[in-house]
């Protein structure tokens, strides 16, 4: 293979996993970048579709829920296949990363169209699922539809994404969103307010805004493959799916995923008790819920790094150095979380002055974010750990332990402190506190005793059986 004629990646294929672990923050700013600018793309249809109503805004919050639940489904490929090519280049399988890299785009693909016809034929039966009023499913419902027909779009972003992250490309990706972002702001204004002769489409317009900017951006990764990496997917990869390597990909991402859709199923069931307190209540939780994603998504992003680098170092077989990862991201996460949920604890009257003029949302948010300064220093654990279980091989506990603690925790506890008790939303979060720092202290005392180790040594095993010979193509789909 050609030598690559652009930047070096920070965790070039050639350098020892090892030399690698300092790369830490080198490797986090951009995947929070990214992913904030993605969640940035919710706050910002937020912001402008206040101007039409709070009850516009809690129907667009709660469409976004469906589609987030989807794009978690994605997140089966595009996790495991993130792990298993950092498993191949930290034991200098390049060719065997790229055999990963194609299968997963193919798949995923599939996967997204399936989700775009599901969406459009069950669009109304899914916002009665959740117990939207009608009123509001006058906004929700041409959003949903308008939004889940193009998912596949998501879906083939998402497995780009995992696979330039993997080979150390986190720059590129954010790149991307920030394109993303200024498309989908210019196209809001023209299609929200009318500019420029252009018609009021009001919450149809910033559907199709975010259309159109996922549909250029999704025309960019695939350039970047190709560009970056020297990838090529052919069309036989869409059709000719190697269940050996699709299985290794689900090996990993099927209980990651189950993980995260259990959250999200159980988070939506959270919504719906959210629901029945009023139209004002949900309008408080979107808003509270916009600023609280700025806080975990430093912990995501430290997390998918921690990722990226113990999975280099488990394919390399240095499982002392991923085991001292783990603390020093832990260390880097917990200041960060605590020093960023402050500030936004602080800011917060000023923060939700922006969205609404409403004294009972603001007043309410502010107390939900000051619950949220003890809540995310425990989301750190959660994350951070389970992502460097996950990049060890060790990814059904997580599962087990979350499912008891998402439904055991935060929905019954929803229920009996914010229902039954009457505390409204601030009984919501604290059982939110209560299920996060649960599920983060026992991921670390799993971590500490390492219990890891085992998955690790037969992950390292896995990517010295499959080497691939540097003699075979590269990109051949019948291959195993």
């Amino acid at each position: 293979m050609s030598k690559p004629r652009h930047r070096t990646p920070i965790l070039p294929k050639t350098e020892s996993a090892t030399a690698a672990r300092h790369k830490l923050l080198p490797l986090a700013w951009p995947i929070f970048i990214e992913q904030l600018l993605h969640m940035s793309t919710g706050v910002i249809d937020t912001f402008m579709v206040s101007h039409i109503s709070d009850g516009a805004v809690a129907a667009l919050g709660s469409a976004n829920q469906i589609i987030i639940l989807f794009v978690v489904l994605f997140g089966i490929v595009g996790i495991g296949t993130s792990v298993v090519i950092t498993h191949h280049l930290g034991g200098g399988d390049r060719a065997g990363a790229d055999r990963i890299a194609a299968t997963a785009i193919g798949v995923n693909t599939w996967f997204g169209l399936i989700a775009s016809v599901l969406v459009l034929a069950l669009a109304k039966p899914m916002l009665d699922l959740i117990q939207l009023s009608s009123a509001l499913q006058v906004y929700a419902l041409p959003f949903l539809s308008i939004m889940g027909a193009t998912l596949f779009l998501e879906a083939m972003i998402q497995a780009a994404s995992a696979v330039l992250r993997a080979h150390g490309h986190t720059r590129d990706a954010m790149v991307v969103a920030i394109g993303q972002n200024v498309l989908n702001v210019i196209g809001n204004c023209i299609l929200l307010f009318g500019l420029w002769g252009a018609p009021k489409m009001g919450v149809e317009g910033v559907a199709l805004s975010t259309v159109f900017s996922r549909i250029v951006a999704c025309a960019v990764m695939w350039a970047l493959l190709s560009y970056r990496i020297h990838l090529r997917v052919r069309v036989a990869d869409f059709f000719q799916i190697s269940k050996e390597r699709l299985g290794r990909i689900l090996h990993i991402g099927l209980p990651a995923a189950a993980e995260q859709t259990s959250w999200f199923l159980s988070f939506m069931t959270v919504t719906a008790l959210t629901a029945r307190m009023g139209d004002q209540a949900l309008a408080t939780q979107s808003y509270a819920m916009q600023l609280v994603w700025v806080v975990v998504l430093c912990s995501v992003a430290i997390g998918l790094a921690t990722e990226i680098i113990i999975g280099h170092m488990v394919g390399a077989g240095e499982f002392e150095a991923a085991y001292q990862q783990l603390l020093r991201s832990l260390r880097v996460g917990f200041v960060i979380a605590v020093l960023v949920a402050s500030a936004v604890a602080l800011l917060s009257p000023w923060l939700l002055g922006i969205f609404t003029q409403d004294p009972v949302i603001i007043a309410t948010g502010v107390l939900l974010m000051r619950i949220g300064v003890l809540l995310e220093p425990g989301r750190v654990f959660n994350l951070v750990v389970i992502n460097a279980l996950r990049a060890t091989g060790d990814a059904r506990y997580p599962v087990l332990m979350g499912v008891f603690s998402m439904w055991g925790v935060l929905v019954l506890g929803s229920w009996f402190l914010g229902t039954y008790l009457g505390l409204g939303l601030m009984g919501v979060w604290i059982a939110m506190t209560a299920d996060e720092w649960l599920r983060g202290l026992m991921m670390y005392r799993r971590w500490k005793q390492r219990k890891w180790l085992k998955y690790a040594e037969r992950t390292r095993a896995k990517v010295e059986a499959h080497k691939v010979p540097a003699t075979t193509p590269v990109h051949s789909s019948s291959a195993g």
